[in-house]
């Protein structure tokens, strides 16, 4: 009993040292660079592609509809409003993995196409993020004034015109956060999409963990790379967010410059 333990604790020790050796870490460091660009690929084409298809519904839902509007336009407003509220419910309410087996899986079922895992994981992840998207760009555009609605409306503008130049652009500022947020989100839900045989980082950690049984080393490094991404990321956004803020300083022409947050005035030169 004595020696099977002491036998124990040496080979707990020589499988420490093995993850400890710089060897062993770059060997199973050097699988990863490959597939990082697919993981990042993924979450730039869902996040900008979905980004596009919130802006379209989050316009659409906010089309004023008037009381001397025909009832053909009414009807068809409401049937599409119906079609859009049903798949942005149908996408927030099942899990990510789910509707990548659904799709990905019933395409070949259903119409026989075999589609190219990662040009599925693209589409997947798309509408899926279109569905939140909708939300967020919906809130970022009915937090902008209603007047400003009004007085497009006065000078002659369409809606889409007082969307384009007006209210987007105000929208936009408000809804970047939430944005850089869910392409964070995308980052990380990527992983789900090895369900589908998508080689990305969490499908490629879980080979060279099968295939040589460590698993913690694999899973660790793939747990590092993961939070340099989103933190990398985050921090580009925020210097992204402080640009389009512009400076703390600001000049209210014919009066004095004020500075944000003070109570203090300084006269410029005239």
């Amino acid at each position: 009993m004595l020696i099977s333990k002491q036998r124990a604790k040496l080979r707990i020790k020589f499988d420490i040292r093995k993850y400890l050796d710089q060897n062993y870490f770059f060997s199973t460091l050097s699988s990863f660079p490959a597939i990082l660009p697919v993981t990042i690929l993924l979450a730039i084409v869902g996040t900008g592609v979905g980004f596009l298809i919130g802006l379209l519904i989050g316009i659409y839902k906010t089309i004023p509809i008037r009381d001397e509007d025909s009832a053909i336009k009414k009807a068809l407003y409401k049937v599409f409003n119906f079609l859009l509220s049903a798949y942005i419910e149908v996408f927030r309410s099942t899990p990510m993995m789910v509707q990548a087996s659904v799709i990905f899986y019933g395409s070949a079922w259903i119409f026989g196409l075999r589609l190219n895992p990662v040009t599925a994981g693209m589409f997947i992840i798309s509408i899926n993020t279109g569905a939140y998207m909708a939300e967020i760009v919906r809130g970022g555009i009915i937090s902008v004034e209603k007047g400003q609605f009004e007085a497009t409306h006065s000078i002659g503008m369409t809606h889409f015109q007082s969307m384009l130049y007006v209210v987007l652009p105000q929208a936009i500022r408000n809804i970047l956060p939430a944005t850089g947020n869910q392409f964070i989100i995308n980052i990380k839900d990527s992983c789900v999409l090895s369900v589908i045989s998508v080689t990305e980082l969490f499908f490629q950690t879980k080979s060279a963990a099968g295939a040589t049984f460590d698993y913690f080393p694999a899973y660790f490094i793939a747990c590092v790379i993961y939070f340099v991404l989103c933190f990398s990321i985050t921090q580009i956004l925020r210097y992204v967010e402080m640009k389009m803020d512009g400076a703390d300083t600001y000049t209210i022409y014919g009066t004095e410059p004020v500075i944000n947050g003070a109570d203090t005035l300084k006269r410029g030169d005239k």
